[in-house]
């Protein structure tokens, strides 16, 4: 069995941003200026595929899967609090 997935944080946050605007673009309605989600969402595209994860990882199709589920479940880790001095 492989060991699960773990996606640096700025990339779940990527994905759920790619995911939030392609569901505003597809929830707009005929004629509306959606413009702007297009081109954000042609942005965080490239961003999500030029990120230097993937150029670590040769499992870009599995790996985009994973993620894409990962973004769907993922809770932030809770900030680490400094040690009392």
């Amino acid at each position: 069995m492989r060991p699960p997935f773990r996606f640096p944080e700025d990339l779940i946050t990527l994905q759920k941003a790619w995911e939030q605007t392609y569901a505003e673009l597809a929830q707009a309605p005929a004629g509306a200026g959606t413009t702007v989600l297009r081109r954000r969402l042609i942005v965080l595209s490239a961003n999500l595929c030029t990120h230097p994860y993937w150029a670590a990882s040769a499992a870009w199709r599995a790996g985009g899967v994973k993620l894409r589920r990962a973004a769907r479940t993922h809770t932030p880790d809770p900030p680490e609090r400094e040690a009392a001095a």
